[in-house]
């Protein structure tokens, strides 16, 4: 059996669509179709039922891919191992938001980047991150989020807490914390919110979460960067939710104020998503688990 059919078969089991793996293995739709239709021949059997979006495997074509992907994976590993030579530049393709993989893991990634290793990064949400993935664009990626189906697999990195703050001037204005508390989120409907969209995803909920509630006015100042964020908060616009490790600083020079300490404060994980089998390479898997080993300390 031909092992080039058997990796384009393994491809699409994994992404659930000719078109997906047709650009994960550098091909055209039809030579994958015709690939697939190839290996149904010779086994005489139907490997994936066609849908209005993508393909689902059959009986068989599970069975198959069960039995042959750790076999390929193997290969596959046995092909690079002679590439893990810390003095042969390999390249990372690493994706993130924004503020979480500038400050926390590119420069985890320092001492590898120090063994020759090269990276390229690209900024962008959820959702445009795992379509960058589906697509081959990104090694490994950092989300919010996990991903649905059989091609990328997630393992959970970090959890983010949220914090309340605002400039000094406001907290003095609220009247503390004891005050916050005792009349609860009324206290907070005249004070202007800085966010990084106008759905406001970070207030919502944490209005949700501490208040059960949600926030009664529009955000004020919009800033597509939580370090704009940050920033505009300390200047005195107006209150914010920041994850803490983005204000520790902030908060221990006193340039902001929590102005709450719920007993569960509202946490958000992060995951690192890759490709089912990318693993196979080594520099992604030395990554993958250099960034693992430093998200304890996060």
């Amino acid at each position: 059996m031909d092992l080039a059919l058997l990796r384009t078969f393994v491809t699409v089991h994994r992404a659930g669509s000719f078109t997906r793996a047709a650009a994960l293995l550098g091909l055209s739709q039809p030579a994958v179709t015709g690939q697939i239709r190839a290996l149904e021949r010779q086994l005489g059997r139907p490997l994936f039922l066609r849908r209005a979006r993508g393909v689902t495997p059959t009986t068989v074509g599970d069975e198959l891919a069960h039995k042959v992907a750790p076999h390929l994976d193997a290969l596959v590993e046995i092909a690079e191992a002679g590439l893990d030579d810390p003095t042969t530049p390999r390249t990372l393709h690493l994706a993130g938001p924004p503020e979480f993989t500038a400050l926390r893991v590119l420069p985890a990634l320092t001492p590898l980047i120090a063994q020759g290793l090269t990276v390229r990064t690209a900024f962008g949400g959820t959702e445009e991150l795992f379509a960058g993935m589906a697509a081959g664009h990104h090694d490994l990626a950092i989300t919010t989020g996990r991903p649905r189906g059989r091609l990328l697999r997630a393992t959970p990195l970090c959890d983010e807490e949220h914090v309340l703050v605002a400039a000094p001037r406001w907290a003095a204005r609220l009247g503390g914390q004891a005050m916050l508390r005792m009349k609860g989120v009324d206290a907070l409907e005249r004070l202007p919110i800085v966010e990084v969209h106008e759905c406001l995803p970070f207030v919502s909920r944490y209005w949700t979460t501490v208040f059960d509630a949600k926030p009664a006015a529009p955000g004020t100042v919009i800033a597509p960067d939580l370090r704009a964020v940050l920033a505009t908060v300390a200047a005195g616009a107006g209150l914010g939710v920041l994850p803490r490790y983005l204000c520790m600083d902030a908060l221990d020079s006193g340039e902001v104020v929590a102005l709450l300490n719920p007993p569960v404060p509202p946490l958000r994980t992060y995951f690192l998503v890759v490709r089912v089998g990318a693993l196979a390479h080594p520099h992604l898997a030395r990554a993958h688990e250099w960034l693992l080993r430093a998200a304890v300390d996060w």
